[in-house]
């Protein structure tokens, strides 16, 4: 099998498949033989299920010789989110405290891809508590991003990301609340999706306390091109198990062609400055779309609600994560809030006030969401599509020996805070909105560079449709050198 196969999509794969080209069980020892070749390097995939993993692929390609009707993803070999629930395999969110949590059951997502023939043979690495933009934790370590090994792949979908790009593994699912599909996508060249909220079931994607469907939080998927997050959506889309008579259809892309497309750009903000070769890649990517007939506004608009979005996403984020803090940890930030300044606004002193906020001050953070939420209705009913940066800087060099508090990364020659890359991927989850990054190039060191590009609530395939468009005009997915 030529060395090619490695970067195709999961689509291909699929087909291929199907059509009896390649075996369920030659594609599956393909992917395990790169894991065995780059996986020391990359320390991407952290648990393996490879002898029952073979076993699913030989009877799904039993099952295609009887003749039985086979689903989209059949034979396909993927990985998943270490954060997944994975029958027989450890869920730890890589926090030592949950080492032995053993899965007896698929989490909801998995088992609808698994329901479509997918092989789930692994898992990949993420961050302690999934609260990182890198992927480094005690039970499995550190992961390193294929096209700089001294750089992080991001996270908390980090380990996805980077089996992904090393051609590993054919179609990844992962999570979101904060960048966790759409910074490890930028960081590597590849392609993901945040879908709106509450469309993908979370069941299954938990430890702790974090058992029940958590507020801002999503779960989809990462892949090398377009037609796979499509596709991967389609079999993702569902009700929690807890309410199986809900239907949840999503409407059609608002257009095929960029030819009259309303495209809003926004490059940079005051709120967070973004290095200028990533600037640039939104430039290129409203450019391309210009070329190609889309009416494109190039002033930088507000956003709705600006600096008080920011503030609100920031509580209400808080206040979703807080419960996974021990009531040890929890008494600790409530002593600490009582300590801070009034006028404190340091991410620090945010952070410790919306875990540690009153019912009535979360509902009015809420309300204020409800105000923001209308406020971009308004904005995308005069714009289809706004293109925008996922994080401020392309993929950095491994940070992980000063407090997160503490870290400073470099945008445009100054040092800014590490913790201002919340800003941009909370336009979309504040507001439950949903938004795809597609890569668009390089920087001058050679380092991947994806662009966001966000619609209303429930436009996925919008959002989807847009990405196809522009991946096909930049390039899309390219492989890291050392692993073509």
């Amino acid at each position: 099998m030529p060395l090619t196969a490695a970067f195709q999509s999961a689509v291909a794969w699929a087909e291929q498949i199907r059509s009896g080209e390649v075996s369920s069980v030659e594609a599956l020892r393909f992917h395990l033989d790169r894991v065995d070749r780059h996986n020391p390097g990359l320390n991407a995939i952290v648990s393996l299920r490879a002898e029952e993993a073979m076993r699913d692929a030989q009877r799904a390609d039993a099952a295609l010789a009887r003749g039985d009707r086979v689903g989209v993803l059949h034979g396909v070999p993927m990985t998943v989110k270490e954060s997944f629930d994975v029958s027989g395999l450890q869920t730890t969110w890589g926090a030592p405290a949950h080492r032995g949590n053993v899965a007896t059951a698929d989490a909801a997502a998995v088992a609808r891809l698994r329901a479509q023939g997918a092989i789930v043979f692994g898992k990949t690495n993420v961050p302690q508590m999934l609260a990182d933009w890198q992927s480094f934790n005690p039970v499995y370590g550190s992961t390193n991003n294929p096209w700089d090994r001294s750089r992080s792949p991001g996270g908390s979908s980090g380990g996805s990301a980077a089996a992904l790009a090393a051609g590993m593994t054919a179609l990844e699912l992962g999570s979101d609340i904060a960048a966790s599909v759409r910074n490890p996508a930028h960081f590597c060249g590849l392609f993901g999706h945040k879908p709106s909220f509450g469309i993908v079931p979370q069941a299954g994607h938990g430890v702790g306390r974090a058992d029940l469907p958590i507020d801002l939080l999503v779960c989809g998927p990462l892949a090398r091109s377009a037609d796979d997050l499509a596709v991967a959506l389609d079999v993702l889309v569902g009700p929690e198990p807890t309410d199986p008579h809900l239907r949840i259809e999503l409407p059609r892309a608002r257009f095929d062609s960029w030819k009259g497309v309303r495209v809003a750009v926004r490059a940079t903000d005051p709120l967070c400055e973004v290095d200028d070769e990533v600037q640039a890649a939104v430039q290129r990517a409203a450019s391309l779309a210009a070329e190609a007939g889309a009416l494109v506004d190039w002033e930088p608009r507000p956003f709705p609600h600006g600096a008080q979005a920011h503030e609100v996403y920031i509580r209400l984020l808080r206040a979703a994560t807080g419960p996974f803090l021990s009531d040890e940890e929890h008494a600790a930030m409530v002593t600490h809030a009582s300590t801070l300044r009034e006028g404190d606004q340091s991410y620090g002193a945010r952070n410790i006030r919306g875990v540690t906020q009153l019912h009535r001050e979360w509902y009015d953070a809420h309300r204020a969401r409800a105000r923001i939420r209308a406020g971009w209705r308004d904005f995308f009913s005069r714009y289809d599509v706004l293109i925008c940066p996922v994080s401020p800087t392309p993929a950095f060099p491994h940070i992980q020996d000063v407090p997160r508090l503490e870290r400073k990364l470099l945008v445009n020659g100054q040092l800014r805070d590490y913790n201002d890359q919340i800003f941009w991927p909370g336009l979309a989850t504040l507001s439950y909105l949903p938004a795809t990054v597609v890569p668009m190039g390089r920087t001058a060191g050679g380092l991947p560079v994806g662009v966001q590009i966000m619609s209303d609530f429930g436009q996925d395939r919008t959002t989807i449709a847009a990405a196809k468009l522009l991946g096909e005009m930049s390039g899309g997915f390219v492989p890291p050198d050392d692993y073509a």
